[in-house]
């Protein structure tokens, strides 16, 4: 009995040792799990094609054109005519094809880039509007006051200039990104006026009555427009050095016409 237990111990001695010299007991398959092992590091370029969907907020793109078309008239001044709500929102949807070229800095799992991103489509959208109203104005008067405006306005290229911060995961790298959104777009605006002062006073003392009218144009083509950019994506590298890229993104454009464009993009590159 004392030499099988003897035997027993002595196995379980052997055992344990060789389970400490196993990899797997040491941790390394952890570590190996949590490394990256792919070099992100290096330029890169590639292409995509996109779908995204653009609003374009016409509501306050014509008060410059009629302040500038009643700044002498007296029911500007009184009223305030120019700030009235004549137009408002488009929305609208489309595709687009384009490519990106840009530049990663590894440090362990962490990479940084910078990144130029292109797009070619084609989001159009128009809104038009129209106010009219009377007053008591001036004395012994009923002035009518009529204003109209419509604007259009299409985007065909846009991109951004962006900053990426990613965390790689062995083939996996996910990432956000900000920066400059730039674009060209066509912005076509027209503003339109009418006045009418009715003469109501004492018949016995009549007065003329007065009219007036005018209206204005800016046509802005290939307009170069700017904003923001942000949104998050994720590259898979395929093999040495091809990879996939899925990628969401969001741009903002402070113009005479506030837009907004969101897309959703698939797309593939390469590193060197």
């Amino acid at each position: 009995m004392r030499r099988f237990l003897l035997v027993a111990v002595m196995c379980g001695a052997v055992s344990g040792a060789q389970a400490a010299d196993m990899p797997f007991l040491r941790g390394s398959f952890t570590d190996g799990l949590s490394a990256s092992n792919v070099n992100w590091g290096g330029g890169y370029i590639g292409g995509h094609a996109s779908h995204g969907a653009a609003d374009m907020d016409f509501t306050n793109s014509g008060q410059d054109l009629l302040a500038k078309l009643l700044n002498n008239l007296d029911l500007e001044a009184e009223f305030n005519i120019s700030r009235w709500p004549l137009l408002g929102k488009a929305h609208m949807q489309n595709s687009g094809y384009g490519g990106f070229i840009g530049y990663n800095w590894q440090w362990t799992e962490a990479v940084v880039a910078i990144e130029l991103n292109y797009t070619h489509g084609n989001f159009f959208g128009a809104n038009s509007g129209s106010q009219s109203r009377s007053f008591q104005y001036p004395t012994d008067y009923v002035s009518t006051a009529t204003v109209s405006s419509s604007a259009s306005m299409k985007v065909t290229e846009y991109g951004s200039l962006r900053v990426r911060g990613g965390y790689a995961i062995d083939n996996f790298l996910p990432y956000g990104f900000a920066g400059i959104a730039m674009g060209q777009a066509n912005i076509n605006r027209r503003a339109d006026y009418s006045a009418y002062y009715r003469y109501v006073g004492d018949p016995l003392l009549p007065r003329p009555d007065f009219a007036g009218s005018g209206s204005l144009t800016d046509d802005a083509n290939s307009h170069f427009i700017t904003g923001f950019a942000g949104g998050v994506g994720v590259d898979v590298m395929l093999y040495a050095g091809l990879f996939l890229r899925a990628e969401w993104e969001y741009l903002r454009f402070t113009s005479s016409v506030d837009t907004t464009i969101n897309t959703v993009r698939a797309g593939l590159g390469y590193k060197f």
